[in-house]
């Protein structure tokens, strides 16, 4: 994510009908006494929601009994014959006769028919909520659906033949590296002169409007600086390009182009996009930082409706929500919310910016120029940023995607925590361009990195080639020295600023294999399928404080389980990003099936 930029923006509370407070219903501020009631109503929920698996574990038998198939417990462990589910947990799981055991006359038996099941994918640094928004209200023209210029703007035609005039054409995910270079007015403009046209950039930072966009949100020509940096671009005669720059810009354009979003939009979206990520088998996504502390209770509320379980970190700024919580106990494990599909865990801090607008700090400046980027808090701020974050006895998220920024992040949880978990497991976010020595030390102070492999996926050439120079990008999502040095990583989406799919992560981990021309980057930062297959399992649900729940098929744990058409382990490394998903199963219920 991108200097956080979109959080803020997108889920302003100018643009809910009911403050952003209402975003899922209209629910009051967070306290005990609104607390222990929302614990009564979702129990009363999620016993309806759930009653086909209500007995309890054990006596009564298995539910669920899967055999037939290829049964993973755990990447890298011997395969199973058989898993038996009761009460939303694992009963038992090994050879078909010591399962069957635990068969009843009202078992459902599920023949796996030569499928292979393995725990769901969880995705540690996936913005649900923003995402969910983001692509109810605007159409998606990024590089995986148009990644040429011309089909994207044969899209941009085709949504304006579409669109009556006057209305707006909202668009989103639009990548300047990847598809052409930067937009302009007059591009745009070509396309329609009747509906305003708005296509925002995936970094989150910038957007290109047409004429009648600038008109409808009354951009006056002699419009200057706003504040926080927002400014609208102008062409080589001083006159507007069209192009829109950072947070107070994109409002002044946004705010009369976006429909109010009612509760009732706000659950639609949300509901469709975790049907979205469950059909690329994600069983867990956490939300880092999108959802704010007045949400926690109705989102829970909405959780059991959804095709998969969710969890949240809070923002620095907005820690002091998690407090009416306190007593269902917060830090090392995840804050489960009672009868509900939902927990959080940690703070969530943006230290830096994105490589690919070079405004990640760097200790070197970026390739042919002399910028190195910026933080956005000094040394001795973030410092006592996480030292008030351990002091509430929580762990912490940093985002950091210069290897600057890394190294104030791990001076500023050295100070506070030195190197204990006691709190939970502190995480690197991104660390997208971390050295070897700041691999050795993360592995000193018990800090674990998250890597959004898709950087290489996407960015791996414009990296080598325009970014850094090919011995620094060799070198990015550095998951091979993580497993030189034992330290435990992830991999995650980052999901809208890349598409969800924990697969196409696996892939690429093990492949270092860049999309955009087919290169390799960094081979020797090369994983092996196993490696990468549990920092999307077993280790990713340890870095959200739920290891001990979810992420490996273990008798007593949850039954969040994906069922793959193909077998990852026959299936070319390249490929397995294609592999279909047939079935996610969370807390021993169908949640979703192709």
């Amino acid at each position: 994510m991108c200097r956080g930029c979109f959080n803020p923006l997108i889920l302003h509370s100018d643009f809910f009908a009911a403050g952003s407070g209402g975003i899922f219903s209209h629910s009051p501020k967070p306290s005990r006494r609104n607390f222990m009631a929302f614990s009564v109503a979702a129990a009363a929920a999620a016993t309806t929601a759930s009653a086909a698996r209500a007995t309890p574990a054990g006596d009564a038998g298995a539910d669920v009994i899967f055999k037939g198939g290829k049964i993973i417990p755990l990447p890298g462990a011997a395969p199973v014959k058989a898993l038996a589910v009761g009460g939303g947990k694992i009963l038992g799981v090994g050879p078909e006769s010591a399962v069957n055991s635990l068969k009843t006359r009202n078992t459902e038996i599920v023949d796996l028919q030569g499928r292979v099941l393995m725990p769901g994918f969880v995705d540690p640094h996936n913005h649900t909520i923003l995402a969910a928004v983001i692509f109810e209200l605007l159409t998606d023209v990024g590089y995986t659906k148009f990644p040429t210029r011309g089909k994207l703007l044969n899209a941009l035609r085709a949504l304006v033949s579409q669109t009556p005039p006057g209305q707006w054409v909202l668009c989103s995910n639009f990548d300047n590296l990847l598809q052409g270079g930067d937009l302009s007015r007059e591009e745009l403009d070509a396309i329609s002169t009747d509906q305003p046209i708005y296509v925002w950039y995936t970094n989150g930072h910038d957007a290109c409007v047409n004429s009648l966009a600038l008109k409808t949100a009354q951009i006056p020509d002699d419009i200057g600086a706003l504040p926080g940096g927002g400014h609208f671009g102008r062409d080589d005669k001083g006159q507007l390009n069209g192009l829109v720059y950072e947070e107070s810009a994109l409002m002044k354009v946004l705010l009369p182009a976006l429909p109010k979003i009612t509760p009732q939009l706000a659950a639609k979206a949300v509901s469709d996009y975790a049907r979205s990520v469950a059909a690329v088998g994600n069983t867990t996504v956490h939300e880092p930082g999108t959802l704010r502390s007045e949400w926690i209770t109705p989102f829970a509320k909405l959780s059991n409706r959804l095709a998969c379980r969710t969890s949240a970190s809070l923002m620095y700024e907005d820690m002091k929500g998690m407090e009416p919580y306190r007593s269902l106990g917060i830090g090392a494990r995840a804050t489960q919310l009672p009868n509900a599909l939902f927990s959080f865990y940690g703070v969530k801090i943006v230290a830096d910016g994105s490589n690919q607008t070079e405004t990640g700090a760097q200790t070197q400046p970026y390739l042919d120029t002399t910028n190195k980027g910026s933080t956005n808090y000094s040394a001795a701020e973030l410092k006592e940023m996480v030292a008030h974050v351990k002091a509430a006895g929580l762990p912490v998220l940093i985002h950091c995607n210069g290897d600057q920024t890394i190294d104030i992040s791990l001076d500023a949880i050295e100070a506070a925590y030195g190197n204990s978990t006691a709190n939970g497991i502190n995480r690197i976010e991104h660390s997208t361009m971390a050295r070897a020595d700041q691999i050795a030390r993360m592995k000193k102070l018990n800090v674990e990195p998250s890597f959004l492999m898709n950087h290489v996926r996407f960015y791996g050439a414009a990296y080598r080639d325009q970014i850094f120079g090919p011995e620094r990008a060799a070198f990015t999502d550095p998951a091979g020295a993580c497993v030189k040095a034992d330290l435990p990583f992830t991999l995650h989406t980052d999901s809208p600023c890349s598409p969800p799919g924990s697969l196409a992560l696996v892939s690429t981990a093990i492949t270092r294999r860049c999309d955009i021309d087919g290169s390799t980057i960094g081979r020797d930062q090369a994983v092996t399928l196993d490696q990468a297959l549990r920092a999307v399992t077993i280790d990713a649900a340890r870095q959200i404080g739920m290891g001990d729940r979810i992420g490996s098929l273990e008798k007593g744990k949850e039954a969040d389980l994906v069922i793959l058409e193909s077998d990852p382990y026959k299936t070319d490394a390249a490929k397995l990003g294609g592999i279909k998903i047939s079935e996610t199963w969370v807390a021993g219920n169908r949640k979703y099936s192709s």
